[in-house]
């Protein structure tokens, strides 16, 4: 069986590569001679993953005043139609469906960013060759649909929805094609790399927070800032800021460095080197007090080694996750809403502290159980063949 993958941005972001690297292992794992082919927005980044094959899947540019951008404008014109346009931007991507049986649409949040009329082209083309198609481990809050992209839904053969928020809201809109599994990348390995200068052993807490947060809700940064304050104020802990998505434009870097040069010289703040792989980051997280972070796959990184966490969430993925692991959204703050962000941070982090032995407990007992979930997925996706 070939698996195509495809909406995937690079492994500049590391919940990007966990995503490949964690469904990759469980697919081939579970699925006899399966072949994972994956189309890459970056493939220069991609070239050490556990995959078959990593090709071009970039979107193209069209030249204007060539024969497919005027073409393309004619038919627009004309009647409104985008869809020549979005098959020649996406040409990369589509010429390969034919080499596959399936083919996953693996973004995980993708759908929670507006309207994809690209990712609703190639579906649209993945079955009109007659393909199977499949929603890989998505996220999808009830403010994300559309009728547009309800419309798009309905053409997946399987949507697999990684935490019950998102699964509720989509059987709730009539999607019988919906099944519960959980984030691959609570399987990802680790990589033990030598600890770094000025990191307490058994006293670390890690600190994450990402540009689009911080976008979303100028106060989170200040909440974060006066996290650290509180920390080193109130405690003999080390925090170790931890990037976790390097992209041009995009990167956690953006955020960290700053707080860094503001808090270094106390001798007990140091930055993680941007450089790593996500099992690389994950060894790292795996050997923090606690963690504090934005981005959902830095947090899975700690949830999944047993480390009790703070999610600064806004969307269905940080609320779902949560909701599954401790029956509620438990630690989930949204800065967005907060009367006041930073005293709620420092509320939660309390909390972290006061419940330090039982959150252990319970992420014992349950992450077994949600790494099941995980490889479900595989399952389900065998059962299309």
């Amino acid at each position: 069986m070939k698996i195509l993958m495809f909406a995937h941005g690079g492994s500049l972001n590391r919940g990007c590569e966990a995503i490949v690297r964690s469904s990759a292992a469980i697919i081939q794992s579970r699925i006899r001679g399966a072949e994972v082919l994956l189309a890459s927005e970056r493939p220069e980044t991609d070239r050490e993953l556990n995959v078959t094959t990593v090709f071009d899947g970039s979107a193209r540019t069209l030249r204007k005043y060539s024969p497919e951008w005027i073409m393309s404008s004619v038919r627009y014109k004309l009647t409104g139609d985008e869809s020549y346009a979005l098959s020649r931007i996406h040409r990369n991507v589509i010429r390969r469906i034919k080499d596959a049986d399936i083919c996953l649409s693996i973004g995980g949040d993708n759908y929670c960013y507006g309207e994809q009329p690209g990712w609703y082209e190639v579906d649209r083309r993945v079955k009109k060759i007659g393909r199977k198609l499949v929603l890989w481990c998505c996220s999808i809050g009830e403010e994300d649909l559309s009728a547009r992209k309800l419309e798009d839904l309905g053409r997946f053969d399987l949507i697999l929805a990684r935490e019950t928020l998102t699964y509720d809201v989509l059987r709730g809109r009539g999607l019988d094609n919906v099944r519960l599994v959980a984030d691959p990348a609570f399987t990802l390995p680790v990589i033990r790399l030598p600890l770094p200068p000025g990191w307490k052993e058994g006293d670390t807490i890690g600190v994450n927070m990402s540009p689009l947060v911080a976008g979303l809700s100028p106060a989170a940064l200040d909440a974060v800032r006066g996290l650290i304050r509180h920390v080193l104020e109130t405690t003999e802990s080390t925090i170790a800021l931890t990037p976790h998505v390097i992209e041009h434009g995009n990167s956690d870097l953006d955020t960290l460095r700053p707080l860094h040069e503001e808090f270094k010289a106390t001798g007990r703040v140091l930055l993680l080197p941007g450089d790593l792989n996500a099992m690389q980051v994950k060894g790292y997280i795996s050997r923090m007090r606690f963690f504090i972070g934005a981005r959902t796959h830095a947090t899975i990184a700690a949830y999944s080694s047993g480390v009790p966490t703070i999610v600064l969430g806004y969307s269905a993925k940080s609320k779902g996750i949560a909701r599954d692991l401790f029956g509620r959204e438990r630690l989930v703050v949204d800065t967005r809403v907060a009367a006041d962000p930073a005293a709620a941070l420092i509320g939660a982090f309390g909390e972290l502290v006061s419940e330090e032995e039982a959150l252990r407990g319970r992420l014992a007992d349950i992450i077994p159980r949600i790494q099941a979930m995980s490889r479900r997925s595989a399952d389900y996706l065998a059962d299309l063949a």
